[in-house]
């Protein structure tokens, strides 16, 4: 399943970011393990930044470096609601979210550090 798509939509779309992409997404330090959600709006450098360990804080703490899920929004602000939206949830919805989009949890940096 192409883990590109636009909220606002839900019509599929391309991985190609560009600077200035608002997108939310979701860490992992492993399948069913700690979890992060941020925004961005660049998610290559982001997602990056947090492999390296450039980030400090919960992600470094926890070793939380596979990108295992992200949306693309047309605005910052669509992506900033979302976001706080899904911190809000159970754990257990961004586990169905994460696996309605990426089943065996593999990491998506691959696909958008193009």
């Amino acid at each position: 399943m192409d883990p590109c798509f636009r909220r606002d939509d839900g019509e599929g779309g391309s991985c190609n970011f560009g600077y200035m992409t608002p997108c939310v997404y979701i860490l992992a330090s492993g399948r069913n393990g700690t979890l992060y959600i941020g925004v961005t709006s660049n998610l290559p450098q982001r997602v990056w930044q947090h492999r390296e360990g450039f980030l400090g804080g919960f992600t470094r703490r926890y070793g939380i470096k596979t990108l295992v899920y992200y949306e693309r929004h047309d605005t910052m602000e669509s992506a900033i609601r979302r976001e706080k939206q899904m911190k809000l949830w159970k754990r257990n919805w961004k586990i169905e979210l994460i696996e309605r989009a990426n089943p065996d949890w593999l990491d998506l940096y691959e696909q958008i550090a193009l």
